[in-house]
């Protein structure tokens, strides 16, 4: 049984790219153009083309014109999504074996836990750049904090980035600042101060329209890498949104659901017969709709009337990208990719991030500046339908995304695709559609960890997954999956904390090609083939350097 993404993996051959190919730099004007566009906590179902009730009239175009995916798995959390993005091999290898806010005393000075995108790893954007193409970037980086660890360091010739993992989305205040805004922006390394009028979406996409309108007087084909910190928390959006989904909500979170699974049954994202994860909360302390007060429920669903705002306004601003590639006569030649980095965001900031002296949660100014809440667990149950848990887990929730791949037009092919792909094959899916070989051999004098990942492009084609004949593992903050074709082993740590993997795992077993929504464990009726999958777990942990607490 063959182990996927092992650190001496055979590599992708570069007999299938042409044994004339080569990693020098070419002007080849042939060569396409490459957007890729990463959501940040965007849940599985928000988008219309999902079955999501948000207005996303951009996106849903995309999703018609090209290929939308069912089965797309990132990792369960931001950072560790973004190294396996930029480095095509597993996020224990590119030095985000856990997040860095979250490095544990156990793990910290352990290989494949620096906290940034380490040097070991290779970067998409060092290899395209190598290769000829204009490399460009905006929005959040995540992989790292220190100088030599920016967007500029790693390949990219153009950058204007948030450093950290979240910010507000308007100007962050520089006058008693609560601890979501104490943050660092960078243009091309160098500090920046932010304009009056910022927001993060806006100010993002007017920022790479810029460096694209720049990069097309050489005549060299882009990789341009729009990563919207949107719909991160906290919640905030253009007040010109904020009143566009008022009342939209008010039926409450099951009903919104439910409703969002019938229509991605309509769609045929989901067969009539499936069966949803449990409509009723994870934890059954959390109370339903009909257990709050008035007074919660308005402000619940002003929350939820916020969000739809902030992934509107998201949607819009990805039109202005593609109106601008259209505009230039770029379309026809530009791959556009588009993702969520992990499912729906369920997690409580405040416990990390407190409120500061001048934050006002007012009913009122929610949404506006100065605004710093989130929607709480049962919006993101309703974000991850028709999945289990969210963010954070390796649950279906956690690591099944939304996503959308437009190819360029002579290669054009369209329909919903239910194939298996994960996010570190886009970087080899991007070297082989630029006709740069993967690398086979880390240059002299370094040791580099291969591309594990699995070039996407004969999938994009027509010819099925890459990953029909093998299979898919991985890990964070203790929790596990294993998936070798239609079944998936989840092992999940029950109360684990931020990087605490001392707490025995609780293992499970799906057949997910008939139960997406993990709603029925296999584990007491197939006993030898737990056993078998979590050895082969085990085996992938050993090779990649899981760190485990000791016990």
């Amino acid at each position: 049984m063959p182990l996927l993404r092992l650190p001496h993996a055979l590599l992708i051959s570069a007999l299938t790219l042409g044994s004339s190919l080569a990693m020098a730099a070419s002007t080849d004007q042939t060569q396409p153009n490459i957007l890729l566009i990463l959501a940040d906590d965007l849940g599985y179902s928000d988008l219309g083309s999902y079955g999501g009730e948000i207005s996303t009239p951009t996106l849903d175009a995309l999703a018609h014109e090209g290929m939308q995916f069912t089965s797309m798995y990132a990792a369960p959390t931001c950072s560790i999504t973004r190294s396996m993005l930029m480095s095509g091999t597993d996020n224990h290898l590119a030095g985000l074996g856990t997040m860095a806010e979250a490095l544990q005393p156990f793990q910290r000075g352990k290989p494949g836990y620096e906290g940034y995108l380490n040097q070991r790893s290779y970067s998409i954007a060092e290899l395209l750049k190598a290769g000829g193409y204009n490399t460009l970037m905006v929005g959040k980086w995540h992989l790292g904090l220190e100088p030599d660890q920016g967007p500029d360091q790693r390949g990219f010739q153009q950058s204007f980035t948030l450093l950290e993992g979240g910010a507000p989305h308007f100007k962050p205040s520089s006058v008693d600042p609560a601890k979501i805004e104490q943050v660092h922006y960078r243009e091309n390394g160098q500090a920046v101060e932010l304009p009056e009028n910022f927001y993060s979406s806006d100010f993002y996409t007017d920022k790479l329209i810029s460096y694209l309108q720049n990069s097309k007087k050489d005549g060299k084909p882009f990789f341009a890498y729009a990563a919207f910190t949107s719909p991160h928390w906290p919640l905030q959006a253009p007040k010109a949104y904020l009143e566009k989904y008022q009342g939209r909500f008010d039926q409450g979170y099951d009903s919104v659901r439910l409703a969002r699974i019938e229509r991605m049954k309509s769609l045929g994202l989901m067969a009539n017969d499936a069966e949803p994860a449990n409509p009723l909360p994870v934890n059954p302390k959390l109370p339903g709709w009909a257990q709050l007060s008035p007074e919660q429920q308005r402000i619940e669903a002003r929350k939820m009337e916020i969000y739809a705002a902030m992934v509107d306004n998201l949607d819009h601003n990805i039109g202005r990208l593609i109106d601008y590639l259209r505009q230039s006569g770029q379309y026809d030649n530009t791959l556009i990719v588009f993702m969520s980095d992990n499912g729906a965001a369920g997690e409580n900031h405040a416990q990390f991030y407190p409120p500061g002296a001048h934050t006002d949660n007012s009913y009122a100014n929610l949404g506006q500046k100065g605004s710093q809440i989130d929607y709480g667990l049962r919006w993101a149950e309703v974000s991850a339908a028709p999945f289990h848990l969210f963010k954070g887990t390796t649950a279906e929730g956690g690591i099944s995304v939304p996503a959308i791949i437009r190819m360029p037009k002579t290669q054009r092919r369209q329909g919903v695709e239910r194939g298996i792909v994960r996010v570190d094959d886009l970087a080899p899916t991007f070297l082989e559609l630029a006709g740069i070989a993967v690398p086979t051999e880390a240059p002299t004098g370094t040791s580099k960890h291969p591309i594990t990942g699995k070039s996407m492009l004969p999938m994009l084609a027509g010819k099925g997954s890459p990953h029909t004949n093998d299979s898919l593992a991985g890990e964070l903050f203790g929790n596990a999956y294993y998936r070798e074709g239609s079944l998936k082993l989840l092992g999940m740590r029950p109360q684990a904390g931020f990087g605490d993997n001392a707490q025995p795992l609780q293992w499970q077993l799906f057949d997910v090609a008939q139960d997406r929504g993990e709603t029925t464990d296999l584990a007491a009726s197939q006993p030898d083939t737990v056993q078998r999958l979590k050895e082969a777990w085990l085996k992938y942990a050993e090779q990649v350097g899981v760190v485990f607490a000791a016990h």
